[in-house]
């Protein structure tokens, strides 16, 4: 039987630090997860739903198991993919300035809904590119 899916939402905090929740109201529990980096945000938020999974299954309750998938603000998707995709290379990507990516990406700044359905749209598109690439 397939897992039913659940966005694991990764936003940035006015401090800096990252927050992960699942936005399901309905399955029974609540996993959140917080830290420094997204990656720390995210090793908490998978451990905090392994811990929620024992302790329903240690006291015989019925658990909802989940696939999350983690959507991002935009803030949140610049720091985490900065390491693989520099600033530069996603303002001729998606066309928006290089400057004001960096203030989004620090949280200075918000994009417009209209900004991130262009950021969305360029990246998806750049997977797809990926994604038909061939090697001999």
């Amino acid at each position: 039987m397939e897992k039913r899916k659940v966005n694991a939402v990764i936003e940035r905090a006015s401090d800096g630090s990252y927050s992960i929740y699942s936005d399901a109201e309905d399955l029974g529990y609540l996993v959140t997860g917080t830290g420094e980096s997204v990656e720390e945000a995210m090793r908490y938020f998978e451990g905090g739903y392994e811990d929620i999974k024992r302790v329903y299954r240690e006291e015989g309750k019925p658990f909802t198991e989940v696939e999350m998938v983690y959507t991002y603000d935009v803030a949140s998707f610049l720091s985490y993919y900065s390491k693989v995709l520099s600033l530069a290379g996603l303002s001729r990507l998606t066309g928006i300035n290089q400057q004001q990516l960096s203030q989004y990406a620090t949280g200075r700044r918000h994009p417009s809904p209209k900004t991130v359905a262009k950021v969305d749209a360029a990246i998806h598109a750049f997977a797809q590119d990926l994604s038909a690439v061939k090697f001999v």
